[in-house]
């Protein structure tokens, strides 16, 4: 386990498990958690034996309360708070390798906009979601008023932007926000079973896979078809070994040896 102050990093296996480490705060994020983040996630990245990410927060309480509130005014001063800045490039947008969000109570704010960046979401059954900026007087422009409408129907995503309101887990399944719902003493144990599902599979298919879905989400389908083999990672799991194993362990009618190359 990496020493971060904010976070956990911790490998097992293919796995790596990231957590938001402060519970006493709901695990919001501030300036210090972030450059964090960005830093587990370049490393999740440039190692080619971490296959599948989990991200949870410490503690029942909370997945991540959002933006550290009490953080923002204490350090910043109005001008900084009025004028944030044009927002750099998140890392995740440029991750081809999966991410589970286990998600552990509040996943509000920018809770909720962290948790839209993983693939898979898997929900206590204590855990609240939703989008509460419009309440504080602030704009939920990490991603949320963005995202969320391309993620739910339009008048469903309205409906939790414009009145700031949560919603418990069993609703956000019902909208298809989240993948499933378990009891609290379960989630870990589902998100690693969801995980052992992704390393059933090689891991450049997935990669690739998921950098077709996100290099083409908005492109027509004749142009998005036409687009797939200029991806780099469609070229590289073209190239693979795996992409001979695959076929070869079905003709031979055993279990695929994947090497991720």
């Amino acid at each position: 386990m990496s020493a971060y102050e904010h976070i956990l990093y911790e490998k097992k296996g293919h796995v790596l498990t990231v957590t938001l480490n402060r519970p006493h705060r709901l695990n919001a994020l501030h300036p210090p958690t972030h450059r964090e983040l960005s830093d587990a996630w370049a490393a999740y990245l440039a190692d080619d034996d971490l296959w599948v990410a989990i991200l949870t927060g410490a503690g029942e309480r909370a997945f991540s309360a959002g933006s550290d509130l009490k953080y923002r005014v204490d350090e910043a001063d109005e001008k900084a708070l009025r004028e944030p800045g044009k927002r750099p490039a998140h890392i995740l947008d440029r991750c081809f390798k999966p991410i589970i969000a286990a998600i552990n109570g509040y996943a509000v704010g920018g809770g909720l906009e962290l948790a839209m960046r993983c693939d898979i979401l898997i929900a206590a059954e204590h855990a609240q979601f939703g989008l509460p900026e419009a309440r504080r007087g602030l704009l939920a422009d990490a991603g949320g008023v963005i995202v969320l409408p391309r993620r739910l129907p339009y008048h469903t995503a309205m409906s939790l932007i414009l009145t700031g309101r949560f919603i418990d887990a069993q609703e956000a399944h019902r909208i298809g926000l989240v993948s499933e719902v378990v009891p609290r003493n379960e989630l870990m144990e589902a998100a690693e079973r969801w995980a052992g599902e992704v390393l059933e599979c090689a891991p450049l298919s997935v990669q690739a896979s998921k950098q077709a879905v996100l290099s083409t989400l908005d492109l027509p389908v004749a142009e998005a078809m036409g687009a797939i083999e200029d991806l780099e990672r469609v070229q590289r799991l073209r190239a693979s070994e795996d992409y001979v194993e695959g076929p070869r362990a079905f003709a031979e009618k055993r279990k695929p040896v994947w090497k991720g190359r």
